[in-house]
């Protein structure tokens, strides 16, 4: 059974989580899997760290904020407080991905300003980040115009 979850971990990374719930459904006993996947961490074939870190950074480069990607490490077993502390910069990214997607521009009514707002919600970025590029963007807008 070793064999076959060195296999796995031969593809991709896989969370402890994954690791053993991919091993029970091959129809190994629950107590073996536990002792192999033990045995494999000690070894330093798996780890949660390096899972971790892989996964945040796959998310990030397609744009998901510190919120989404938690959550998604918490689906995949990992309890973590990930975000501001991780050291990415959530605030050059959520403007790379607000202007990849709206351009430079402020947006015209309030209707707009929520839409757009659900929008970096759902994409994981938390009220404060989205309150801080909203402030950038109407900085930007009056500097152009102002050095007009």
């Amino acid at each position: 059974m070793k064999a076959a979850a060195l296999r796995l971990l031969s593809h991709r990374e896989y969370s402890r989580a994954e690791l053993r719930a991919k091993l029970c459904r091959k129809g190994y006993a629950e107590a073996v899997v536990e002792q192999v996947v033990e045995d494999l961490v000690s070894e330093g074939w798996q780890s949660d760290g390096r899972f971790a870190e892989m996964l945040a950074r796959s998310r990030a480069e397609k744009g998901y904020g510190p919120y989404r990607i938690a959550q998604e490490l918490r689906q995949h077993g990992i309890d973590s407080d990930f975000g501001a502390e991780d050291g990415r910069d959530w605030n050059a990214l959520i403007h790379k991905i607000y202007v990849k997607r709206f351009g430079e521009t402020i947006p015209d009514s309030p209707k707009e300003r929520a839409a757009r707002e659900r929008f970096l919600r759902r994409r994981g970025f938390e009220s404060e980040q989205i309150r801080f590029l909203f402030k950038y963007l109407k900085v930007q807008v009056f500097e152009s115009h102002d050095s007009v």
